[in-house]
């Protein structure tokens, strides 16, 4: 029983670390959109929101996802280090998804920085 459990978390780890860093940013981006938005908006002028406080805690919460993500990868990539590419699946896939994850989760946290300073920056209701 419970050598049947390890494949089934070593996958889920491959599929948190290999989509974790891409689905993070994807929604720190419309979120940061959102609420850059809404900050012109004078409906939403009246609650009083803080759109810097919004937009760190987006992008923090978005690299700590991210981060994970890569950690898991990690984690993934060393308990199938033996495992070739070649060898049947599902330790060659998972090692091999494991190696594209290490790779695009650290592009991913690069985009969710780059994104959220950005954002700090960026204020589409103001005149020119």
């Amino acid at each position: 029983m419970i050598v049947a459990r390890a494949p089934r978390r070593i996958e889920l780890l491959q599929w948190f670390g290999l989509f974790g860093g891409a689905a993070a940013w994807t929604l720190q981006h419309a979120g940061l959109f959102a609420v850059a938005v809404a900050r012109c908006n004078l409906g939403s002028a009246q609650w009083g929101i803080d759109a810097t406080a919004w937009k760190l805690g987006l992008t923090i919460g978005a690299a700590v996802v991210a981060g994970s993500a890569e950690v898991a990868a990690a984690v993934t990539w060393s308990r199938t280090r033996g495992a070739e590419e070649s060898e049947a699946p599902p330790r060659g896939r998972i090692h091999f998804f494991s190696l594209c994850a290490l790779a695009g989760n650290v592009l991913f946290l690069g985009a969710i920085l780059l994104d959220g300073i950005g954002s700090l920056y960026w204020h589409p209701c103001v005149q020119a």
